[in-house]
């Protein structure tokens, strides 16, 4: 496999898990990261992006409007429109979901709180940049940590994203009112995802402990060309195994 795929890491005014996402992203051999900024107006050069997680301005308003409005913004559409993979997570995710790159919006918990803790999830779409290596309905255990990840989209926009398979993995102990235990979704061309939970902190050891980067592998993966044979390295029984 190549070892020249560039992937960018935005960093916005109060994004705070960018480190944790370079780390993770260097991990995984073929990957490269680079630090992109709030201003860029160009992401040439690179073969993937990533929006992590924190707090982008201070919250303010409301999670991830300010950020939605960023110069770099623009850029990442276009990049979403070339079909080249876009990931958000937390944060990252409400600022595509305040963008329009992905559909639906992210309320505060049902029991406004702030959650940190680690749940469990089911891969249910395996057919995205970051999801490849699992298969269909396997259980992996991430952490999360947010007060704003409430999952909500109209009725009509629901029976989209199960009729597409959009879905990318669901809570199993529903945390925070999300509908359908929605923890994770794609656009409807599948390269643009958002997680509420953080695969960049389970990138180490075994079972559980690295479960998030199977994301990362897989987007690996994607970007080499290999999708079609890539194995179904985790299986639904996995979060049982662990």
């Amino acid at each position: 496999m190549p070892d020249n795929f560039h992937i960018g890491i935005i960093r916005f005014p109060g994004t705070n898990c960018d480190r944790d996402t370079w780390e993770a992203v260097s991990l995984v051999p073929g990957l490269h990261p680079r630090w992109v900024g709030h201003r860029d107006r160009t992401l040439d050069g690179l073969d993937a992006v990533i929006l992590p997680g924190g707090f982008s301005y201070g919250d303010y308003l409301r999670t991830g409007i300010i950020a939605a409005r960023s110069p770099v913004m623009e850029a990442v559409g276009s990049f979403a429109e070339k079909g080249l993979p876009v990931l958000g997570i937390c944060n990252g995710f409400q600022i595509l979901a305040e963008a329009g790159l992905l559909p639906g919006t992210l309320l505060p918990n049902s029991g406004q709180t702030f959650l940190c803790r680690e749940d469990g999830l089911s891969v249910e779409q395996t057919r995205t940049p970051f999801t490849l290596l699992f298969s269909p309905g396997a259980r992996i255990r991430l952490p999360i940590a947010h007060q704003e990840g409430r999952f909500y989209a109209d009725p009509d926009v629901l029976l989209e994203l199960e009729g597409n398979g959009q879905i990318l993995c669901r809570y199993q102990d529903n945390p925070n009112g999300s509908l359908r235990n929605i923890a994770g979704i794609s656009n409807a061309a599948g390269n643009v995802a958002g997680l509420m939970p953080h695969p960049e902190r389970r990138m180490m050891g075994e079972g559980a402990s690295a479960h998030g980067r199977l994301f990362f592998q897989s987007l690996a993966l994607w970007l080499s060309g290999e999708r079609e044979s890539s194995p179904l390295t985790l299986s639904s029984s996995s979060l049982d195994r662990s």
